[in-house]
């Protein structure tokens, strides 16, 4: 939307004008699973009430100026243009809720229209016969960290009414209140400095031209338009706890690497016998969150994760990655940040996230929360992961361009074997 200056406007953060290119265009889908029928009359006062909406982005147009330039610009809020019912079910063929819900998130991601600038960059679309909601948020409104809070400040608990949600995360860790004069801590300075600079070397060559080689399961420039398919796979954190302590200072994303690294391996071994022969490197794009803080062959999964993101933890590539990004969209424009990020993701083959949801059951409106998960729009990437827990379970959805992985429901029973294997062997080695 074109419009003159308003000295009332606030521009875009880099971040945002950057989720706003034709390129990396992007919709963060967050799909909400409840117990009982939805009644969209009493939903509706909860989100006009709601904290998203006291939030000036939730509640402003993106309007350019004669330079292109975009601001957001405060508008009056009509609930009723942002909100879609779908009463009917949604496939004859889906044999379930859960394909069904996935059938219909598989097209919402390939929706190359986005969402309208006529009117804020949000909507709530209601599959009643599913007892499902979806938010389509803009990834220009906020990040899933920041969209997770504002949610979860309009639920409660199922067990205490008037309490909100609480949230843990599982792998901070205290700081240990080192001493630099220590010797020992001076060499793990030369060893992060050593990381650091191997790290920043590998992300400035993925900028150029080094790229994954080709597997079963690579993208590439294009793939983004192909059409998708979804499967849901899904665990629980008390399993993905057995296997954390069965390995020394593991994390929950530890285990959750060690996770995609064995269940992908079985992949390819299922679609292609020489596959892990060859000693494939396939690498995925996590992720991070850099706000300040508010034995056996399954168990060598874990241990090997856990090394590759303590080096990565020890060295500053989030930090290096971030700062070139900003440099590129504060020095030469969203265009070339555009580009950048285009080719990263190109010479990559998947995507990865993990969000931290509440640890007890919830609801909304007083109707409790059987599922919370998460997923985005369509990327370069054939294969992008999307994992969310809540209340002692975690749902990872798997988003394929069906022409690459035409079979992500067994993709995914591939990554739930992985988790249940690790376990067994966790157990029998204590």
């Amino acid at each position: 939307m074109r419009s003159t200056a308003n000295d009332s406007d606030e521009p875009l953060t880099p971040a945002g004008r950057l989720f706003l290119q034709p390129s990396t265009n992007q919709v963060i889908h967050c799909v909400i699973g409840v117990k009982n029928p939805i009644d969209v009359d009493s939903i509706k006062p909860l989100i006009r009430d709601s904290l998203m909406l006291q939030h000036p982005r939730f509640t402003s147009l993106m309007v350019r100026n004669h330079r292109g330039f975009e601001h957001w610009r405060r508008t009056e809020v009509d609930i009723d243009r942002h909100i879609k019912v779908i009463a009917n079910p949604i496939s004859a063929t889906a044999g379930d809720d859960e394909s069904a819900i996935n059938d219909y998130l598989a097209e919402l991601c390939m929706d190359t229209s986005g969402l309208s600038t006529d009117k804020p960059l949000w909507e709530v679309h209601f599959l009643i016969a599913h007892k499902c909601l979806i938010f389509r948020i803009h990834h220009a409104l906020g990040d899933g960290i920041s969209l997770m809070s504002m949610f979860l400040a309009s639920c409660r608990k199922v067990e205490d009414p008037e309490a909100p949600p609480t949230i843990v995360s599982f792998d901070r860790k205290k700081s240990s209140g080192r001493n630099w004069r220590d010797w020992r801590n001076v060499w793990g300075f030369v060893v992060t400095l050593w990381f650091c600079v191997i790290f920043s070397i590998d992300f400035v060559l993925r900028c150029l031209w080094v790229r994954d080689r080709r597997t079963v399961i690579s993208g590439g420039a294009g793939v983004e338009d192909w059409p998708r398919k979804m499967a849901t796979a899904k665990f629980r954190l008390d399993d993905m706890k057995v296997v954390k302590k069965a390995v020394t200072n593991a994390t929950i994303n530890d285990v959750l690497f060690a996770i995609i690294s064995s269940g992908l391996s079985r992949y390819l071994d299922f679609r292609g016998s020489n596959g892990l022969k060859n000693g494939i490197r396939i690498t995925g794009l996590a992720m991070v969150n850099l706000r300040p803080q508010q034995g056996l062959q399954e168990q060598e999964y874990v241990r090997r994760a856990k090394a590759m993101i303590d080096r990565k933890k020890r060295s500053l590539e989030a930090y290096f990655s971030y700062t070139v990004g900003d440099f590129v969209m504060s020095n030469l424009g969203a265009k070339f940040a555009c580009l950048l990020n285009y080719r990263i993701v190109c010479n990559t083959t998947f995507t990865i996230s993990n969000v931290v949801g509440p640890q007890e059951e919830i609801m909304l409106g007083g109707n409790p929360i059987t599922f919370l998960r998460a997923m985005n729009s369509a990327l370069p990437h054939a294969l992008t992961l999307n994992m969310v827990s809540y209340a002692g379970r975690a749902d990872m959805q798997i988003q394929v361009a069906k022409d690459v992985i035409p079979d992500p429901k067994f993709l995914a029973k591939c990554f739930e074997d992985a988790l249940l294997e690790m376990k067994d062997h966790a157990i029998a080695k204590s």
